[in-house]
């Protein structure tokens, strides 16, 4: 309820007439009748005695919207309690020489109820204090033992992105009792200075590291670009791959350089290995003309199975495989599929005679024997030249050596097969 202002017509006053509260001497005095007496609150002798009440039973007016406002802002809690019970206090000790008319009593029995009320305020805030001290206390507790786990871990990047975060989490937490407090937060406090201590000896490990590497892949981009221009395609190409084993085992160096080195580096292996593949590449064009020879003289070969007059067949095919010999090396794509194709016919050849040699010589098994023998030393004296010659990067060689290598295995399988007929 608005206030009235100095001056303003007094308003209704609820309850008992004014008269019950209070009196107006002959002199104009005025009295307020309390529970031990009246007691005189004023004197208006220039004022009609309707005035003089009027204008008393105004203050009690006015403490009476005081004790209504007091009593709104206590129900709904935008007091302190202690802010509330100063608050009482003072209208309760503004009630004791009031200079109103009113019941004074009453107005002084409603603060007495506000005084119940606000300590079943001040006890229910103390439960909620007490609860979030404890709910606070649980998560500074939660805090200090994850920042305790992080601070023996390796996780650098978010682990320290996880630390900011706990921090963060404990200010915006309630103060608990100090020493309780200040434990939890030397804990806390240790665990971050323990995790950022290893974490700086970490990088700057790291760095030392990042350092040295740096210095070896220098050396090592600077041998690659000097390599790029060989032409001794097996030792370079095998020595490119060792350059990249160092290069691997270096380990990272600082971001941008690493990013540079590789750059060169790289660089300088795609113009080697790309002079190398045009160099081959040419070749399989030179040998393409030998492939189309070859694909001629399997026509004559294939002519021959199946075989009906073994000395004929057999003397074909060896002026055939001496051609075949001739005409040379072919693109190594097309090398299985013809060395397939004219294999089959020598193996159809060399069946029909195995069939003829077992059926007419009595010492076959001892000489089949001996071939197997001889044909497997030499299968493994051409794998062990096969293998050097990857190694050395010969790929003229190794076609040679893969090509004489097949024609034994071939007959290796033949003698094998007509041994294990014998035996």
């Amino acid at each position: 309820m608005p206030r009235p202002g100095p001056g303003a017509a007094a308003a209704p006053v609820p309850g008992p007439p004014a008269q019950q509260w209070g009196r107006v001497a002959e002199d104009g005095t005025v009295f307020v009748r309390t529970a031990d007496g009246e007691r005189a609150v004023g004197q208006m002798p220039d004022a009609t005695p309707a005035e003089a009440m009027a204008f008393f039973t105004r203050r009690y007016a006015d403490l009476a919207f005081e004790v209504e406002l007091l009593e709104q802002r206590v129900a709904a809690g935008t007091l302190s309690p202690d802010e509330a019970a100063a608050s009482v206090k003072q209208v309760h000790a503004t009630l004791q020489d009031a200079q109103a008319v009113g019941d004074l009593a009453g107005l002084d029995a409603r603060l007495g109820a506000l005084n119940e009320s606000i300590g079943a305020q001040r006890e229910l805030r103390r439960v909620e204090r007490a609860r979030k001290l404890e709910g606070a206390k649980a998560d500074k507790e939660r805090i200090a033992d994850e920042a305790e786990r992080l601070s023996t871990g390796n996780d650098w990047r978010n682990g320290a992105n996880r630390l900011r975060q706990l921090l963060d989490e404990w200010k915006a937490l309630p103060r608990l009792e100090k020493s309780v407090d200040d434990s939890l937060w030397r804990r806390f406090s240790t665990a971050r200075t323990t995790y950022t201590r290893r974490r700086k000896a970490h990088f700057a490990d790291l760095n030392e590291k990042r350092d040295d590497a740096r210095v070896v892949k220098e050396k090592l981009a600077t041998e690659a670009e000097a390599l790029a221009s060989s032409t001794d395609w097996g030792a370079t190409a095998g020595r490119y791959r060792d350059l990249m084993r160092e290069w691997k085992a270096a380990g990272p160096a600082p971001k941008g350089v690493d990013d540079q080195l590789w750059a060169r580096f790289r660089g300088a292996q795609d113009t080697f290995f790309g002079n190398r593949d045009r160099a081959n590449a040419e070749l399989d064009a030179e040998f393409a003309v030998n492939a189309e020879k070859k694909e001629a003289l399997l026509v004559e070969a294939e002519k021959l199975v199946p075989v009906t007059d073994l000395k004929a067949a057999k003397e074909a095919f060896r002026v055939i495989a001496e051609r075949w010999d001739e005409a040379g090396k072919v693109p190594r794509d097309r090398m299985k599929e013809l060395e397939g194709r004219i294999r089959a016919v020598e193996q159809a050849i060399r069946g029909v005679e195995d069939d003829q040699w077992k059926r007419s010589d009595p010492e076959k098994s001892a000489r089949a024997d001996d071939m197997v023998s001889k044909l497997e030393k030499a299968c493994a004296d051409l794998e062990a030249d096969l293998e050097k010659a990857r190694a050395a990067g010969n790929a003229q060689q190794v076609a040679e050596i893969e090509e004489n290598l097949a024609s034994r295995r071939s007959f290796l399988d033949m003698a094998r097969r007509a041994a294990q007929d014998f035996g």
